[in-house]
């Protein structure tokens, strides 16, 4: 009986064995899991900013310093987080409640989403290399490329009119250079601004500090294309007695300036433009004091209103690019003149 008794204690022994076993490899697993997902989340934060830095590099080191701060940012992040995937750290980790560690978990995850897909979307277009090489100026007019700005001024005489442009969202805005540039010829201080990540809204105070450092300019107007109209409209609305023109691209405003009745106002926009359509541009009129000057570029599409190749969603041009882009360097001219 005694030996019957001891082989009882043993099976049970087992038995409890077994399920500490259980137990124990379940929780090792759970461990290796939550490793696993720090280990990718801090791959992907350092090595998508690193691949979308190689993709644009050219772009984006001659372009607002934002956006490789940012990317240099989130770097940073994958690099911390993978430091920080040690031991000591797991197990502390396995003090936490499980709930805690789940919602931890799907922030981590939503805001890896959220940032590095914003970052992924906010890629430039980037500016034809016909329009890079026209950053070395010409014989009538200069480029300075600094890096708040593209500045474009005649090299002959002082120009008392002044232009302050805002490109359109993610466009590299040395994609502007070979149009304005044939404003600037015709005695205009031009101004392009390099926004923060390319986007308008984010630099609509902008056109304030170029102003600033040009009291020469007696004549001041703003413009922009797509977004950076928007962008250009708004601080056309905030700054009345500054303003004397806007310019809008294949662009409208998002508030009233029908009350500006001394505004100049010239609207440019592409009757095959699938961003900026005919009817927005009808819908906008409202928007735009009586006097507007509108110019319909029949056949040009949204891309035509800079040099950055085609762009993704936007419809068939049946005009050539030249011929278009003419058509919208002279309206602008003419707005400029009569300023």
């Amino acid at each position: 009986m005694g030996d019957a008794g001891f082989e009882g204690v043993g099976g049970a022994d087992e038995g409890v064995g077994g399920n500490e076993g259980a137990e124990g490899s379940a929780a090792v697993a759970r461990r290796r899991s939550r490793t696993r997902l720090g280990l990718v989340l801090g791959v992907v934060w350092l090595v998508v900013p690193l691949v979308l830095f190689l993709l644009d590099r050219p772009i984006l080191l001659s372009g607002n310093p934002a956006h490789v701060i940012a990317l240099a940012a989130s770097g940073l992040v994958g690099v911390v987080l993978l430091v920080n995937d040690k031991p000591d750290d797991r197990r502390r980790h396995r003090r936490r409640s499980r709930s805690v560690r789940v919602v931890g978990q799907v922030l981590g995850v939503v805001a890896t989403v959220v940032v590095l897909g914003a970052l992924v979307w906010l890629r430039p277009f980037a500016a034809t290399p016909s329009a890079v090489s026209s950053l070395v100026g010409g014989s009538d007019v200069r480029v300075i490329d600094a890096a708040a700005s593209i500045t474009i001024a005649p090299r002959a005489g002082t120009p008392d009119r002044g232009l302050v442009f805002q490109p359109g969202a993610r466009v590299d805005p040395r994609a502007y250079v070979p149009m304005l540039s044939q404003v600037s010829r015709q005695g205009v201080l031009v101004v392009v601004v390099k926004q923060p990540f390319d986007i308008g809204l984010l630099a609509t105070t902008a056109p304030q500090s170029f102003v600033d450092e040009h009291p020469e300019v007696k004549f001041w107007a703003v413009g922009g294309h797509s977004l950076g109209g928007v962008a250009a409209a708004r601080f056309a609305l905030d700054n009345p007695r500054l303003v004397k023109g806007l310019v809008l691209w294949a662009s409208y405003p998002d508030q009233s300036l029908a009350g500006r009745t001394e505004l100049q106002v010239a609207s440019v926009s592409g009757t095959r433009d699938a961003f900026t359509t005919p009817a927005d541009v009808a819908a906008s009129r409202a928007l735009l004091p009586r006097t507007t000057a509108y110019t319909r570029v029949e056949g040009a599409v949204h891309s035509f209103f800079g040099d950055y190749g085609q762009q993704p969603g936007d419809g068939s041009p049946t005009v050539s690019r030249t011929q278009a882009q003419r058509q919208v360097v002279d309206a602008t001219v003419h707005l400029m003149l009569s300023l």
